[in-house]
């Protein structure tokens, strides 16, 4: 049984993840909020990563960090503390949490990372300066570290559209704005939580194991594809 330590397995993405992940290996869930479900192979600590102090752990196999941010403004309407905010939500709690995790996950067979970005660092959109800038951080983050840490840990990121989760809530609160979104995709689909899971679930795999420094675009065609 492996351990797997999930930033953010409350909801979304991350409890997509945690789900799939306990039953048959240990998770220990970090996040603000208690995940709904209970399980013998499942450790919660509830902890603000960016002001807390992380929980001890025994032992780290791959380590998944969820937190993220939707904040959609007009750049003039964006001060330089909301792209601090989110820049600290995104990149700087990541990098405490493998700072604080990393000598465990040292220790470990075959440990991986996975993070997050969105595709809006590949595909310009209005009002997305903020979070695509601290996303394009996750992504060099990604790339960088992926190469310091070669070869004993991989590192690797998903980069999806959008997915269906309560962070987005505002982006899907009505059936006009869904199939707006729904008909802007090429496939003429956005995501579900689990299909971003499942990837994240064969980036923490031997199965994915010639694979580090990597950021998978899970975007429904809207990067890939112009028709």
């Amino acid at each position: 049984m492996k351990s797997y330590i999930i930033v953010g397995g409350s909801h979304g993405i991350g409890n997509a993840l945690l789900e799939s992940l306990v039953k048959d290996h240990h998770v220990i869930n970090i996040s603000r909020t208690e995940p709904s479900i209970s399980h013998n192979n499942l450790t919660h600590h509830t902890v603000d990563v960016l002001t807390d102090d992380l929980p001890d752990v025994d032992t780290c196999d791959g380590l998944v960090y969820c937190p993220g941010s939707i904040n959609l403004k007009p750049f003039e309407s964006l001060s330089p503390q909301d792209f601090r905010d989110d820049f600290d939500i995104n990149v700087v709690g990541a990098i405490k949490t493998i700072q604080k995790y990393l000598p465990k996950l040292k220790s470990s067979t075959n440990p991986a990372i996975v993070l997050f970005s969105t595709v809006a660092t590949k595909l310009g959109m209005p009002y997305h300066t903020s979070v695509a800038a601290a996303k394009s951080a996750v992504e060099g983050l990604t790339k960088s570290l992926g190469a310091e840490l070669a070869p004993k840990i991989r590192v690797n990121a998903i980069a999806p559209t959008i997915t269906n989760t309560d962070l987005a809530s505002k982006l899907l609160r009505n059936d006009k704005m869904v199939e707006k979104i729904t008909e802007r995709h090429p496939l003429k689909k956005f995501l579900e939580p689990t299909e971003v899971s499942e990837m994240a679930l064969f980036l923490l795999s031997e199965k994915a194991a010639s694979m580090s420094g990597q950021v998978f675009e899970m975007d429904c065609g809207i990067v890939s594809f112009k028709i």
